[in-house]
């Protein structure tokens, strides 16, 4: 198995292309601090287990590395810092989200 030394810009936009993953980074960004993804996870009012699953992701594609890890409990917490080099990622994070449009339900009127 080949060891890449730097993510390629694919995997960065991957990454980038889903919307937790997005949320997930500007609340990085915005704290100014090391964060794990039980902290994140409270934050985001996300589950544990599917937060941690995309800032895996997000680690492996270089967008966020670990900084530190601490036991709790008998279980190991990782703490994460943004590491986004690519200028493009880095404007894209900086771009306001477009607010979803709410559905209409089957029978409903346009007004």
């Amino acid at each position: 198995m080949a060891i890449r030394s730097r993510p390629k810009t694919n995997d960065m936009f991957n990454a980038l292309a889903h919307p937790l993953r997005r949320r997930i980074l500007r609340r990085m960004i915005k704290q100014r601090r090391e964060m794990s993804p039980r902290e994140l996870a409270g934050d985001l009012s996300e589950p544990l287990s599917a937060l941690s699953y995309h800032v895996r992701v997000l680690a492996e594609c270089e967008a966020i590395r670990l900084t530190r890890t601490k036991q709790v409990r008998g279980s190991t917490q990782h703490f994460y810092r943004p590491a986004i080099r690519h200028k493009w990622a880095r404007l894209a994070l900086a771009a306001r989200e477009p607010k979803p449009k709410k559905r209409r339900r089957r029978g409903e009127e346009k007004g």
